[in-house]
C-alpha cells in the first residue's frame, strides 16, 4: 500500500512539472494533453487499488464476519435505510444522485465471475475508469522509397493524419423482485443470490453487446461485427464455409496479432468447421485434451459466442466468424461504482421488494488490424 501512495505522489509532482514545463513553451498544449490522459487513467488505477481490500480480503473481519459495510448494505436491502442505525447509515456510500453503491467487496466478486460467463471480456483489454468516456487517438502511417537522392531519385513524402474521437462508457439498468420472506434470509443466502444474479444478467448483455452492440448513438458498445471498422474476408461460396475461407481468414491478420489469435463462432458454425478436412482427408479441428482449454483449428483456440450468426442459405449474406487477437484489437471500459436502488412502496401490495441496479461499462474496436470478420456472400 505504501509504494502505491509513494507513486501517487510522485505522478503527481511528475505531473506538476509537466505543467510548468508546457507553461514555458517546452511542450505543445496537445503533447500535455496526451501526457496527462495518461497520467490521470493511473493515478484513476491507484486510488482503485488503495481504497480496495487487499488480496486474500474477501470482505471479512478476522472473526470471519462480514464487514461494516458489507452488513449495512445487506441490511439496508432486506430493510431498508430507515432501519439502519447511524453507524450503519455511515458506512453505506451513496453516488451523486442517492443510489446506494454496492460495496466494493461484493462488486469485485462479480466482476471476478463476469470472465468466467463471458466470452470477449475474458479475451479482451479491460480498463477500468472514473470518466465517462476515454479518448482514442490514432495516426495514419508513413511510407518511404528506396533510392539515392545524390543520383536523382525522388524522396518519399507522405502526411501523417491525426484522428481523434472517444469511446464511451454505456448505462446498462436491471429491475429485479425479491419476496418479502426471502430478504429476511441470512446475509449469505442473499449475497449469493445478488452476485449470482447480476453476472449472469451483466455477462449476458455485455458479451451480446460486444459483439453486435450498434455504439454509442444507440446507447451501445460499439460490437466487433458493427459497421465496417474491421475488415470483412469474403468466403469463396455461398451458404457454406471451407477450410480455404477459415485458412485465409487467418491469413488476412498480420503476422503480429495472428500469433495470438483466436477464431470466435457460434455453436452452429463450430460443428460445421469440425466437419473440415485438410486434403489428405485429416479433420482441421483439433479437441482439447486438457479440462478449461478450448478446442482449435489449425492450430488455434475456437471459442463460442452465440450471437455471431448462423452460415446463412444461400441469397442472404452474414458475418460468421471473427479471428484475430482480441487483446489487442477490442478495449474494454468498466466505469467504477455499481449502484442498487432499493423499491418498497411500488410493489408493496404483492409482497415484494424491488432492486433497481446501475452498470456502466463500454467497449470498442481499438486496433481493426488485429482482428478480421469471415463474411459469407449473398451471391
Amino acid at each position: 500500500m505504501d509504494d502505491k501512495v509513494l507513486e501517487l505522489q510522485n505522478l503527481i509532482k511528475e505531473m506538476r512539472e509537466k505543467f510548468e514545463a508546457k507553461e514555458k513553451g517546452l511542450y505543445t498544449k496537445a503533447e500535455f494533453e496526451e501526457f496527462e490522459a495518461k497520467i490521470n487513467e493511473r493515478i484513476a488505477q491507484l486510488e482503485t487499488m488503495i481504497k480496495r481490500p487487499p488480496m486474500g480480503d474477501n470482505g471479512t473481519k478476522d472473526n470471519g464476519q462480514p464487514s461494516e459495510r458489507k452488513s449495512a448494505f445487506f441490511k439496508f436491502m432486506r430493510e431498508g435505510k430507515s432501519v439502519l442505525t447511524p453507524e450503519e447509515q455511515k458506512a453505506l456510500v451513496s453516488d451523486a444522485t442517492g443510489q446506494i453503491l454496492i460495496p466494493e467487496e461484493l462488486e469485485s466478486e462479480i466482476y471476478r465471475e463476469l470472465p468466467k460467463l463471458t466470452i470477449i471480456r475474458s479475451l479482451a483489454t479491460v480498463r477500468q475508469t472514473r470518466s465517462d468516456r476515454i479518448r482514442r487517438r490514432s495516426l495514419t502511417e508513413v511510407t518511404v522509397g528506396w533510392g539515392k537522392l545524390e543520383t536523382g531519385s525522388t524522396l518519399t513524402e507522405s502526411t501523417m493524419t491525426p484522428d481523434d474521437d472517444y469511446q464511451y462508457v454505456e448505462d446498462l439498468y436491471g429491475l429485479t423482485k425479491i419476496g418479502e420472506d426471502e430478504l429476511m434470509d441470512t446475509d449469505v443466502a442473499l449475497e449469493s443470490i445478488t452476485t449470482d444474479s447480476f453476472s449472469r444478467a451483466i455477462a449476458e448483455a455485455e458479451d451480446t453487446a460486444f459483439v453486435i452492440g450498434t455504439g454509442h448513438a444507440n446507447k451501445q458498445p460499439e460490437g466487433i461485427l458493427n459497421g465496417t471498422v474491421v475488415s470483412r474476408v469474403n468466403a469463396g461460396q455461398v451458404g457454406a464455409i471451407t477450410a480455404d475461407d477459415i485458412l485465409k481468414l487467418i491469413y488476412e491478420v498480420p503476422a503480429q496479432y495472428r500469433q495470438n489469435g483466436v477464431l470466435i463462432v457460434n455453436s452452429k458454425t463450430e460443428l460445421a468447421m469440425r466437419l473440415l478436412k485438410d486434403s489428405n482427408g485429416q479433420y482441421l479441428w483439433q479437441p482439447s485434451l486438457q479440462t478449461g482449454r478450448p478446442n482449435s483449428f489449425a492450430g488455434y483456440p475456437v471459442y463460442n459466442q452465440e450471437d455471431i450468426p448462423d452460415i446463412p442459405s444461400a441469397g442472404t449474406a452474414a458475418d460468421v466468424a471473427i479471428f484475430g487477437d482480441i487483446r489487442s484489437g477490442y478495449r474494454i471500459i468498466d466505469r467504477l461504482g455499481m449502484t442498487v436502488q432499493r423499491l418498497v412502496e411500488l410493489y408493496a401490495e404483492s409482497g415484494l421488494v424491488g432492486f433497481k441496479a446501475h452498470y456502466r461499462v463500454g467497449g470498442g474496436v481499438i486496433r481493426p488490424d488485429a482482428l478480421r470478420i469471415l463474411n459469407v456472400p449473398a451471391a
